[in-house]
């Protein structure tokens, strides 16, 4: 069964508002962002620890009333959480 969650939230990079969606098929999450309603949606290469938090609170609020959230949806967003890792950062040392 897939499970779509959709909201709002300010692209960190030029500080507008975007549009987020999170679907879950065939057993993984994919996160995809646009600029405008009207847009093509752009999947995300690299999701944030920001966006999981945001689908997890998404997640436990369905859950509780019961709206096609399993357990396993659950355990799978928090173990991605608890497993989290920040990108390094690209250093370039190079002496000019």
């Amino acid at each position: 069964m897939s499970v779509d969650v959709q909201w709002t939230d300010e692209d960190p990079e030029s500080g507008l508002k975007r549009f987020v969606c999170a679907e879950k098929f065939a057993g993984q999450w994919v996160f995809r962002v646009r600029a405008k309603r009207r847009e093509n949606w752009i999947t995300l290469g690299h999701v944030s620890r920001d966006l999981w938090e945001v689908l997890l609170d998404a997640l436990e609020r369905r859950y509780q009333r019961r709206e096609g959230v399993s357990d396993e949806d659950l355990k799978v967003v928090r173990q991605k959480l608890a497993n989290y890792r920040e990108r390094p950062a690209i250093v370039d040392d190079r002496v000019n």
